[in-house]
């Protein structure tokens, strides 16, 4: 194996395994990032909901007070705006889902699912935690979700106590089988906020698979430069040097010089070989006289 395809071997796993960990890095960097974005905007949908809750409560109650006597409003309950106002946007968004989870909620359309249920009862086992990250397969593909516990405040205890203290044109829409027995404090269910990572993780692919083609098209041009280098710089001054030395050695007087260019490790070689041609001339002309 000569000196140019060991150099090409060594180069070639060397590039292999940079270009492996530069793809290990970008995927790990990029998929983090998405990660990232994803989770900002979970946290901006919690923040909408957090507003349009405080709206509800604090500018559309006090209009709505009046009729309530004759007729419950849903439209007047902070968590059913929070939730209509998401639901509008997923009309647009279908990936995009925010829900407040509960328990024993008064509408049936809020009764937590399964998973949704198992994260109300970490909460429950951990008071001090304020809120849970995660992931989960959806029919939609991966998604990233933000929960935070809801707790019953005295102004739930108004109307999720017992059914005899809430309004009475609640019970007449609702019943009075859901929705009630609720603890001060107790965690009933959970703010919900699920945001897509299908799409951002796709990008993040995207962007990798890019930055390696790219990569690797670098890699092959400096293997060709090194290439060339080394053959014109090393390979064929070397071959040149071994074909004089060769003829010499036979004893063929007529050989060239060596040559006196290239690096500083060429030139002291051939300067090597030219006093050693000079020294073994001499001793020829010395056994023949």
């Amino acid at each position: 194996m000569n000196l140019l395809v060991r150099i090409n071997l060594a180069l070639t796993a060397a590039f292999s395994l940079s270009a492996v960990a530069v793809g290990w890095a970008t995927a790990t960097m990029l998929e983090d990032n998405a990660k990232q974005q994803a989770m900002h905007e979970a946290g901006l949908m919690m923040d909408s909901a957090l507003s349009m809750r405080a709206y509800t409560s604090e500018e559309i109650v006090p209009l709505l007070n009046g009729q309530m006597a004759h007729e419950f409003l849903p439209q007047s309950v902070p968590s059913y705006a929070a939730t209509q106002n998401f639901f509008k946007l997923r009309e647009h968004h279908p990936d995009y889902t925010y829900r407040e989870a509960t328990l024993n909620p008064t509408n049936p359309r809020d009764h937590a699912m399964d998973w949704e249920a198992d994260i109300v009862q970490k909460f429950r086992n951990d008071p001090r935690t304020a809120e849970i990250v995660g992931e989960r397969e959806t029919p939609m593909g991966r998604s990233l979700y933000l929960a935070r516990p809801i707790h019953a405040e005295p102004r739930c205890l108004e109307c999720h106590s017992v059914p005899a203290a809430a309004p009475t044109t609640m019970i007449t829409r609702y019943g009075s089988n859901n929705g009630f027995g609720w603890e001060p404090n107790e965690i009933v269910g959970v703010q919900l906020v699920s945001v897509p990572l299908s799409l951002a993780t796709a990008n993040a692919q995207r962007v990798t698979r890019s930055v390696m083609t790219a990569l690797v098209a670098i890699l092959a041009v400096a293997l060709v430069i090194v290439n060339v280098v080394l053959y014109f710089a090393v390979v064929r001054p070397v071959r040149h040097i071994a074909r004089l030395a060769d003829q010499v050695s036979l004893g063929d007087t007529s050989a060239g010089e060596f040559p006196a260019g290239g690096s500083s490790e060429l030139r002291d070689l051939a300067r090597s070989f030219n006093r050693m041609r000079t020294s073994l001339a001499k001793a020829i002309r010395m056994l023949e006289h």
